[in-house]
């Protein structure tokens, strides 16, 4: 049985510094990612219940929702392959409460963990989260995620 952790994090203090990397941090840009986001997605998740093995109308069905924002879609790319992904979403409809950011989907390909592109992805939508006045942000993360805990926790997330 799956026990999955939600992780907070308070977004009011200044944001956060970007480490230098070698990568490119861009936003999902429909037009020419979707595959590419797909194949990795269902890679580094072909053993996820929940996030692996999508088809492209399950990608397109989330993509139609009214959270769905390419400029909070973050992807880390060198010479135009993406080697990590942050997806973002803005809980806007939250009754009583302010707008929450969640770090949706974070992924990075197997060949390229430790390099400190999740890291990287996550401090920028962070920030992305911080330049959009939101005062908190929210995570899931399975429980037996060591590696993503001690992530998330470095950041901030408790």
């Amino acid at each position: 049985m799956r026990h999955i952790l939600k992780l907070h994090r308070d977004l009011t203090s200044d944001s956060l510094t970007q480490a230098t990397h070698d990568y490119t941090i861009e936003s999902f840009d429909v037009s020419i990612h979707k595959q590419a986001w797909l194949d990795l997605n269902n890679l580094v998740f072909a053993h996820h219940a929940d996030q692996g093995n999508w088809a492209m109308a399950d990608l397109e069905n989330r993509m139609a929702e009214p959270w769905f924002d390419p400029e909070g879609f973050f992807l880390a790319t060198e010479k135009g392959v993406i080697e990590g992904f942050v997806w973002t979403k803005i809980h806007q409809d939250l009754v009583n409460q302010d707008p929450v950011g969640e770090l949706y989907v974070v992924g990075t390909a197997p060949e390229h963990h430790g390099r400190g592109i999740a890291r990287a992805l996550s401090v920028e939508a962070i920030n992305y989260f911080v330049t959009k006045g939101l005062k908190h942000a929210m995570l899931y993360v399975d429980a037996d995620n060591e590696k993503g805990i001690k992530l998330y926790e470095s950041l901030g997330f408790n």
